[in-house]
């Protein structure tokens, strides 16, 4: 074998470059840099970083090709807009993974109270553009940075003390505050199934380390492994540092709260234009853009500095086809429309010598049911008012409270056969159907004796919400602990003419979930008083969707989403994590409607603005 090996390059249209860019501490960053042969000759193109824990090299890499357009189609990679715009692509591995020096945190702290050393994500970030404007010269001195998921958690990350070379951000789907709404919990009932992440991510620098299992079915995997911490145990998680904090840390304590990146970024002064972009199916980090939307839109005092785009994807699918979700379809692609008719002109506006201003509304926000993009002033749009929507006797939903009478529907959760969150066999989620299960069909579930459903009549006028809906929902437990699910569902007409299979589709719009034991405080769990009915108040994750008539709106209500989420023993024990066989226990619900506002009900986002 030779010493080293020579790629023949002529005819390729991108010089690459693989550098160590050293950080403040003397540790070194590896980083790929990619500069377009017409950069080269002009000299004065600007820089798209993306740093990541997900492998530069291969990000960079995912065809071998003399084409950049072809070189870069995959993950992270909005390559219509990179290649397109003529920008010098920088990918750079975050510390402790891969080619990079240094050890790995998971989603590191800023330095502080959680961080003792002099680095973080924002002092690295720093130092990288600090390089590259000094280093690169065919670049113009402006850096944009940009992501998805963890990637997109690094761009907020970036907006803490920037460096005055960063011009724009754009975190895509970011991962923001983990217990709350995010990656890690939801309300407090633990993802469960990120723990294959979590053993992967943390297991080794190159993620070489796989995660042991001889189950085809999750669901049959972790029901038999009993509780998460169990799990861990079996499969020696706990050789993993961020698993242990989690099980030390199973309530919103101090710990998660110094880390929530939108709390960060209201304390931070507005710097940097940051355009924020949502799905409103995103199956894994549903809260974080909105939270970072309502924490930096206050410091917005002239309304030129933060936008918010949101799209009718899954996570990352706007840097994919988006012409459908699932069986959802929108006649139209609208992944290429945010990137070609926002992000391009967007980045442009920020980073290219004399670009014209783009013109992008304050929000651009995808509204389904009539699959329309919309330029709203702010989010929620101007005319968005409360109109409550109460679950009733017979399984009904009605804008009218409910009679004197007072009542329940009841079930029993039984956590030894848990709801399925999507139809089994329930596969890992790098499966077909992990990306779209948040607007799957509800109907199996609707059909299930541990799930209660409240339908409306048939619609006779169109009803649009935009914003997050709140629940009130008044329920009770035989046990001294539960877990309450609460759908959004637009149930579609018996017959629709051009799809005849969407025919009665039950359309998941807003989902999500609450662990009862923090009904009066996040941080402090308390047990529940058994038979006895309390008020449960929670968001939903936001929507911007139109029911139209020949429709019918359902609300589901049940007590577990297995194996996404770990089992509820319906006991209340100090640390679910810890909890034993004997802990789960079979227990009877009831949800429980009334008169006026004393039962339960959804507050809905309602806006009357016409709709053409």
């Amino acid at each position: 074998m030779p010493a080293t090996v020579t790629v023949p390059s002529a005819g390729f249209d991108y010089v690459k470059r693989g550098v160590m860019v050293p950080m403040r501490d003397g540790v070194k960053l590896y980083t790929v840099i990619i500069v377009p042969r017409t950069a080269t000759a002009a000299k004065k193109a600007p820089i798209l970083l993306t740093r990541t824990p997900y492998d530069a090299k291969t990000l960079t890499a995912h065809a071998e090709s003399k084409h950049l357009s072809t070189m870069l189609q995959g993950y992270d990679n909005a390559t219509d807009v990179i290649v397109d715009g003529g920008y010098i692509r920088v990918v750079q591995d975050v510390r402790g993974k891969y080619g990079s020096e240094g050890d790995y945190v998971m989603n590191r702290p800023l330095r502080g109270p959680r961080n003792p050393t002099p680095v973080d994500h924002a002092t690295d970030t720093y130092d990288t553009i600090d390089y590259l404007i000094k280093n690169v010269p065919e670049c113009n001195g402006k850096v944009g940075i940009l992501g998805i998921s963890y990637d997109g958690f690094l761009p907020l990350m970036a907006l803490v003390n920037p460096h005055p070379a960063l011009k724009v951000s754009v975190p895509m789907n970011p991962m923001v505050d983990g217990w709350i709404g995010d990656d890690w919990f939801h309300n407090g009932a633990f993802r469960q199934q990120m723990m294959q992440y979590i053993f992967e991510q943390q297991g080794s620098r190159s993620n070489e380390v796989k995660w042991p299992s001889e189950y085809y079915d999750e669901y049959e995997e972790y029901l038999k492994a009993g509780s998460a911490g169990e799990l861990a145990k079996q499969r020696r998680l706990d050789q993993m540092g961020f698993w242990r904090k989690i099980v030390e840390h199973p309530s919103y304590d101090a710990w998660w709260r110094d880390q929530a990146v939108d709390k960060i970024l209201a304390k931070e002064p507005l710097k940097v234009p940051t355009m924020i972009v949502h799905s409103l199916w995103d199956q894994e980090d549903i809260y974080g853009a909105i939270a970072v939307y309502k924490a930096v839109k206050p410091k917005d005092t002239n309304g030129d500095m933060v936008r918010l785009v949101m799209g009718p994807w899954y996570h990352g699918q706007m840097i994919q086809d988006g012409s459908a979700i699932g069986q959802i379809k929108f006649y139209s692609d609208t992944a290429r429309h945010f990137r070609r008719e926002i992000l391009a002109p967007y980045l442009a506006q920020y980073l290219k010598d004399d670009a014209p201003k783009a013109g992008i509304a304050p929000v651009m926000a995808f509204e389904t049911g009539v699959n329309k993009w919309r330029e709203l002033p702010s989010w929620p749009p101007p005319g968005t008012s409360t109109r409550k929507i109460y679950l009733q006797a017979n399984d009904k939903l009605a804008m009218a409270a409910p009679p004197a009478a007072a009542g329940f529907s009841e079930y029993i959760s039984d956590p030894a056969k848990p709801v399925p969150y999507k139809p089994r066999p329930v596969r890992s989620t790098d499966s077909p159907g992990w990306p779209i299960w948040l607007c799957d069909d509800q109907r199996e579930a609707s059909s299930r004796t541990d799930v209660v459903t409240f339908t409306s009549d048939v619609l006779t006028e169109p009803l649009k919400i935009t914003g997050e809906s709140l629940v009130s929902l008044v329920a009770s437990t035989s046990g001294t602990d539960a877990d309450w699910v609460v759908k959004l569902i637009d149930v579609y007409p018996d017959e629709v003419a051009d799809q005849p299979p969407m025919g009665g589709y039950q359309h998941a719009i807003a989902m999500d979930i609450f662990r009862g034991r923090y009904r009066e405080s996040f941080e402090v769990p308390k047990a529940l008083e058994p038979n006895k009915p309390l008020t449960y108040k929670f968001a939903l994750p936001t929507a911007n969707h139109v029911f139209l008539p020949g429709h019918k709106i359902m609300v589901q209500v049940q007590s577990s989403w297995f194996p996404l989420y770990d089992r509820n023993p319906q006991t209340f024990v100090s640390n679910i994590f810890l909890s034993k066989p004997e802990d789960y226990k079979k227990a009877t619900h009831r949800v429980h409607f009334g008169p006026g506002d004393s039962g339960s009900f959804i507050e809905l986002p309602v806006n009357q603005s016409v709709l053409r």
